[in-house]
């Protein structure tokens, strides 16, 4: 009986363990194969690795997600830089809400 209390006992406490570390990882999306989902705030940072408050497209195309398909990272980039400036400020990186009519 001893070894059965114990048994549960371990089993309790690392399935209390494992919610805990699922409870500190970044949040993932439905359907996202493992990958953490950042909001706009939280990927700006990453990325600004300067800290200057802006993104200069070398500090965006050095991002994993660039690395991966550089001609589309560029393009993407070129997109996002509404004033032709060579950076990203906040607000270019934040995606626009739609008004509802």
């Amino acid at each position: 009986m001893k070894v059965i209390t114990s048994l549960l006992a371990i089993l309790a406490l690392s399935a209390v363990t494992s919610f805990a570390a699922d409870g500190d990882a970044p949040k993932k999306a439905e359907g996202d194969k493992g990958k953490p989902k950042f909001s706009p705030e939280e990927m700006f940072a990453k990325l600004d690795t300067d800290k200057d408050g802006k993104i200069s497209k070398a500090e965006f195309m050095a991002s994993p997600g660039a690395k991966k398909d550089e001609a589309k990272a560029a393009e993407r980039f070129g997109k996002m830089d509404k004033n032709s400036d060579g950076s990203l400020t906040k607000d270019e990186m934040t995606p626009k809400k739609k008004k509802d009519a």
